[in-house]
């Protein structure tokens, strides 16, 4: 197996904090890291204790859901609550920062921000890091990097769909099944 990068560490560790996430219109995880050590994490959710949009369904006031908190601003305010700077710090996060966060993200001192997808890029926000002297950096994930199962499922799509073909399955029922077996496993 081969050893990840700490960028897709940090990244991986964002993805598995979105899983958290209450939000039913995109699931965001963010981490901050200091010296290649993580001070705090966050996923979009409602405050403690409150109605959560999986339960309750999204309160959606001009276009945005206000029952949630953004990863980035979770990740900030769990630092606040702790009392651990983070002044010189890098942010990881799934997408994005909308502007409401990027004007915190600023505010606190963060340097880098590391981001996996592209999400409603507000120009913006672009603007206001480059004029804060942030880096931004787009760093696309591959979950594959991180699923230490691969190999078995792999051997059990090719062996189900060779049991097809002893049971009479015709090349051309089968190559929609081979093209996506090959598309999830980039072969």
């Amino acid at each position: 197996m081969e050893r990840i990068t700490w960028d897709q560490f940090f990244m991986a560790q964002c993805h598995l904090l979105a899983v958290r996430s209450t939000c039913t219109r995109l699931a965001v995880g963010a981490t901050i890291v200091r010296d290649n050590r993580i001070v705090a994490g966050g996923y979009n959710g409602s405050i403690s204790g409150g109605d959560h949009c999986i339960d309750h369904g999204c309160y959606v006031i001009d276009n945005h859901c206000v029952r949630t908190i953004h990863a980035e601003m979770n990740a900030l305010l769990q630092c606040s609550k702790y009392g651990i700077p983070v002044a010189g710090s890098t942010l990881y996060v799934t997408h994005f920062p909308c502007l409401q966060c990027t004007k915190a993200i600023i505010q606190a001192g963060i340097r880098h921000v590391f981001y996996a997808a592209d999400y409603k890029n507000n120009d913006y926000a672009m603007k206001l890091f480059a004029q804060s002297g942030i880096s931004v950096q787009h760093i696309p994930f591959d979950e594959r990097k991180v699923d230490f199962t691969s190999d078995s499922k792999l051997e059990l799509m090719n062996e189900m769909i060779q049991k097809m073909q002893t049971l009479g399955a015709k090349d051309e029922e089968l190559a929609p099944f081979m093209t996506r077996v090959n598309d999830l496993f980039k072969q």
